[in-house]
């Protein structure tokens, strides 16, 4: 059985929690963009967290059968971007996040709660 957008984005929402992401933001877009149905962004401590963050979400996508499409920045770590087509997770640092600030950009999307999933 084929998982829907949502279920994936609560799934990959889950593997961020468990290795403790900080502000962790969903905007759906599905209405907007047709890049997506789902922004997911969050942010780490540093570096390896990061890194940690974004190979958790992969290995949960991966296990709920949902391949990654494409990751950038992943090297440096200040923002990793993992494009699975329907969704797009955002993991940042904090200087990055302030300074791209998704959340401003995407603002005609619909900001949902993580727990409303």
């Amino acid at each position: 059985m084929t998982k829907t957008a949502k279920e994936l984005a609560r799934v990959a929402i889950t593997a961020l929690e468990e290795k403790k992401a900080e502000d962790i933001h969903v905007i759906d877009i599905s209405e907007i963009s047709t890049l997506a149905d789902y922004f997911i962004i969050a942010n780490g401590t540093n570096r390896s967290q990061i890194q940690t963050l974004a190979d958790h979400v992969e290995e949960a996508l991966g296990k709920a059968g949902l391949p990654l499409k494409q990751v950038e920045g992943y090297d440096t770590a200040n923002w990793i971007l993992m494009d699975y087509r329907d969704i797009v997770i955002h993991i940042f640092d904090k200087e990055n996040r302030l300074f791209y600030d998704l959340d401003r950009i995407w603002r005609d999307g619909k900001l949902i709660s993580p727990k409303e999933l």
